[in-house]
């Protein structure tokens, strides 16, 4: 199934030729329209109109979260990357402001369209269509997320029970018979567990698929869930900036909508692009079809996280647009050793299935510097169903085989002590991260 068929399955010449077009449009609205990219291009000698292919695009500087901060107030006396008028601005949005103040975006009614759009062609692409009913799981504010969703509903003709959050009454499941959910995989694996618990069983119940948003996630995490509820779990992938990727029904990458996101992948450093398959970080240009309006746009815009480019080949989904893998944050890679690890390994040493007989998945790891120079200390705590009843030793065992796994130096540094991992098991609700508002820090650098 295809929302927008005619674009999803482009052939490759013809969508590279179409990005190309959106490129030059975009590029001229910018320098046209943006206060902040109209003085950009000045500063940096760029003429417009020469910008007009993908190798030309990559030859622009590359901007940050920072740029946006130090061109809205207070560090400007307006918003520099506003690029409509203000009765043209339908709603604006912040960020969670986790790495400073909170970044400042602008949607027009148009935006808000492409926005619904890239939604639409993730969930059909997930099989969903009329008639299923989604709980949605997301929180409807400052962030776009939930109301993407919404919007895209309206346009496939799907029912959306707007919760967002997923400790909602269990009656919902009962009376409404919801098809999918949309959630973080803890919300998931923590519903799963409350209706076992009011004895409603997960794998009998009306839901038919489930949809993980707003996080990278370990493969083991996603196939104990998978377990939990007996369905499939799909991925997809967003930002307030645009970034609208999901995974097919070939659960093998996500769908990137390249006719609105242009998407190029930089090594860590933002000194060079790298080859297909290689990992780097994303920068990402808002695309415009032509005679169209935006509220913020964003030409080679560092994301702060990093993929793969995984094909450019037609999926056998039928969608020629190209898949990428699970990105992961740069905000929760760290690094031990002159090696990076991320959230996500940890939680590859956590979910490991002979230990989920005895945790709950939820977790949460401090970093410390030791008494001797260069030697680092992690305490790793995980909860657990039964503190009396864990067998500590076996989860130890199986977190740090699949922590090492790809992280050799790492395992190295293990061995030699310069690098000491202490585990801790509490029971449940008594990690720190419960008596902390807002979204948990898994890991939290002390050193």
């Amino acid at each position: 199934m295809f929302f927008n068929e005619n674009i999803e399955t482009l052939n490759r010449s013809e969508l590279d030729s179409l990005v190309e077009e959106r490129i030059r449009y975009t590029v001229k609205y910018a320098s046209e329209h943006s206060p902040f990219y109209r003085k950009w291009f000045k500063e940096n000698g760029i003429d417009p109109c020469n910008v007009r292919t993908h190798e030309d695009l990559r030859e622009l500087p590359i901007i940050s979260g920072r740029t946006i901060r130090e061109n809205q107030p207070p560090e400007t006396a307006d918003f520099q990357f506003k690029s409509v008028a203000w009765k043209d601005v339908f709603t604006l949005h912040e960020t969670s402001g986790t790495s400073g103040n909170p970044k400042a975006f602008f949607l027009t009614w148009e935006d808000w369209q492409r926005y619904a759009e890239k939604y639409a062609r993730i969930f059909v692409s997930q099989g969903l269509g009329p008639e299923d009913r989604v709980i949605v799981c997301a929180s409807y504010g400052m962030n776009v997320g939930a109301n993407t969703m919404t919007l895209a509903a309206r346009d496939i003709g799907m029912t959306i029970i707007p919760e967002g959050k997923c400790t909602f009454p269990l009656r919902v499941m009962k009376n409404y018979q919801p098809t999918a959910i949309v959630g973080s995989i803890f919300k998931l694996i923590g519903l799963a567990r409350q209706m076992n618990k009011e004895n409603m069983i997960p794998q009998e119940s009306s839901i038919k698929r489930l949809i993980v948003g707003g996080e990278s996630f370990a493969e083991e995490s996603r196939a104990y869930l998978a377990e939990l509820w007996d369905r499939d779990v799909y991925n997809s992938y967003g930002s307030t900036e645009g970034t609208m990727c999901g995974e097919c029904t070939d659960l093998s990458g996500l769908h990137v909508p390249e006719d609105f996101v242009h998407l190029d992948i930089y090594d860590p450093k933002l000194k060079d692009f790298v080859a297909d398959g290689e990992c780097g970080r994303m920068v990402l240009t808002t695309l415009l079809p032509v005679g169209a309006k935006s509220g913020t746009l964003l030409l080679n815009y560092d994301t702060d996280d990093t993929t793969v480019v995984t094909t450019r080949d037609k999926c056998a989904c039928g969608r020629t647009h190209m898949k990428i893998l699970n990105p992961q944050r740069e905000s929760e890679t760290f690094w031990v050793a002159e090696t990076p690890f991320n959230r996500v390994d940890m939680e590859r040493g956590v979910f490991q299935r002979e230990n989920m007989e005895y945790l709950t998945g939820e977790y949460e790891a401090f970093l410390y510097g030791g008494d001797d120079e260069g030697e680092t200390i992690m305490r790793v705590s995980v909860e657990c169903l039964d503190q009396q009843k864990c067998d500590r030793k076996l989860v130890e065992e199986n977190f740090l085989k699949a922590f090492f796994t790809y992280k050799l130096r790492l395992a190295e540094a293990y061995a030699s002590g310069t690098f000491k991992i202490v585990f801790n098991f509490v029971g449940l609700s008594e990690l720190e991260l419960y008596r902390i508002k807002g979204r948990p820090k898994r890991i939290v650098d002390r050193r």
